[in-house]
């Protein structure tokens, strides 16, 4: 659930400066094209899924709202925003279209701000739960095929043995490594991501206030963090341990 409330057209000519930087490196690279090939269907689950998973949700809390615009659907096109798939496609960190929900809606057997709490869960919890299912069809489809996945802490690789094996393998990784990264990075406590929100029913009262208070400057945080490139350099080491978490957990199950 990601929702900038500023002039959106500082965006579109930070992405427009970021995907000519992006496609300068494609052009040296021709892997690195391949790798934004392989990652579009991953790019597409991701974000289908967890726009769905908040509106999902809200509803299962009594708020109809996702319903009530169409979101309870699982048509990527209903959930995607063109600024953040681009900038999920070319530079790993995106987001989707925000579900607009009512708290207000909410059941009364919580508080609206454990609500939200949940909401914005959600979103993060499917996109784990996606990662684990997409693992555990690596391993099946590796199985069947007789292709080996190997999973050290410098990566996922694989030995297909042929290039259309060699492709299944590489959109299978990488819906899960998106899924994962997806997840992770809307897990970062600051305005406007989930995990800001995930927060809030943990923090002490005063915390609570100061963090509301300085809400702005937070987001300014943030679009630093991310404009700069930090944002992905911090939680890549995440990104990068849990995928190869999961992938364990998957193999040694299967």
């Amino acid at each position: 659930m990601f929702n900038f409330s500023y002039d959106k057209r500082v965006l579109y000519i930070v992405l427009a400066i970021l995907v000519v930087i992006s496609l300068t490196n494609l052009m040296t690279s021709p892997g690195a094209l391949l790798s934004i090939l392989y990652g579009l269907p991953g790019v597409l689950i991701a974000i289908t899924f967890h726009e769905f998973a908040h509106g999902f949700a809200a509803y299962k809390l009594g708020d109809n709202t996702a319903k009530m615009e169409g979101r309870l659907s699982l048509n990527p096109f209903a959930h995607l925003d063109p600024i953040g798939t681009l900038m999920l496609v070319f530079l790993g960190i995106g987001w989707g279209k925000p579900v607009h929900v009512n708290p207000s809606n909410y059941t009364r057997k919580i508080s609206m701000e454990k609500g939200e709490a949940i909401v914005s869960a959600a979103g993060p919890i499917m996109n784990i739960i996606l990662a684990f299912v997409f693992a555990i069809i690596t391993f099946v489809v590796a199985n069947i095929t007789n292709v080996t996945i190997s999973v050290t802490d410098f990566g996922i690789y694989m030995s297909a043995t042929n290039t259309t094996l060699e492709v299944i393998f590489n959109i299978l990784i990488s819906v899960v490594t998106i899924n994962v990264g997806l997840g992770i990075f809307n897990l970062i406590p600051l305005p406007p991501l989930d995990g800001s929100k995930i927060i809030m029913p943990f923090l002490p009262y005063k915390a609570k206030q100061w963090f509301i208070n300085n809400e702005q400057i937070f987001y300014l945080i943030f679009i630093v963090l991310w404009i700069s490139g930090l944002a992905g350099r911090i939680i890549s080491p995440a990104i990068s341990w849990l995928a190869t978490w999961i992938m364990n957990i998957c193999s040694f199950i299967l």
